[in-house]
């Protein structure tokens, strides 16, 4: 199950991400938001890294107008990694190596379609399993509890 928010500014580019996912046959729950009205990006970036970090959902996509808000909010809920992408070998590294849970896109930043092939790069690469990379991870992970 893969957990998905927007705010306003990035309601187009979740629809179409969500019809992705159906063509995909790829189960997903969705936080919101739903229509343009003016909102907060935290009102439901938050719930949706809630849902992955306690393991209801396996992994998220979160879309605003840059990317920046929701990937800063989902970063904040502890067992987060978010990586905000713009581009598919970022997309595939950040799953090889830092076993991202959660992803987010800048629906002014990167076109629809780039960003469709994004979310299939990350969503199809797995994590190396490499030692070198579980332990940045581990050392990243063991920081939240300062």
């Amino acid at each position: 199950m893969i957990a998905l928010a927007c705010d306003h500014g990035a309601l187009d580019l979740k629809k179409a991400i969500m019809a992705h996912l159906d063509k995909r046959g790829l189960a997903y729950k969705d936080f919101g938001c739903y229509d343009k009205t003016s909102c907060d990006y935290p009102d439901f970036a938050a719930p949706a890294a809630r849902a992955v970090a306690s393991g209801e959902c396996d992994r998220g996509i979160l879309c605003c107008t840059t990317g920046i808000g929701v990937s800063i909010t989902a970063n904040k809920i502890h067992g987060i990694r978010c990586a905000l992408l713009d581009n598919k070998m970022s997309a595939r590294l950040t799953r090889e190596h830092n076993d991202t849970n959660m992803m987010a896109l800048g629906a002014a930043v990167t076109g629809e379609m780039l960003a469709l092939e994004i979310v299939d790069v990350w969503l199809d690469t797995a994590f190396s399993g490499a030692e070198r990379h579980q332990r940045r991870i581990d050392k990243v992970m063991e920081l939240e509890r300062d």
